[in-house]
């Protein structure tokens, strides 16, 4: 009971912070190009 607590306390805190920004400013349709890959995105 206490490590599945611990699994799920560690999750928690954890998986937010595989989501990170990146920089570069967006056109009017808010996208942008990823100059490094060559995508576009959009937001």
């Amino acid at each position: 009971m206490k490590l599945s607590i611990a699994f799920i306390s560690a999750l928690l805190i954890l998986v937010p912070t595989l989501a990170f920004a990146h920089s570069g400013g967006t056109d009017s349709s808010g996208c942008h190009h990823n100059r490094k890959t060559g995508g576009y995105h959009c937001h």
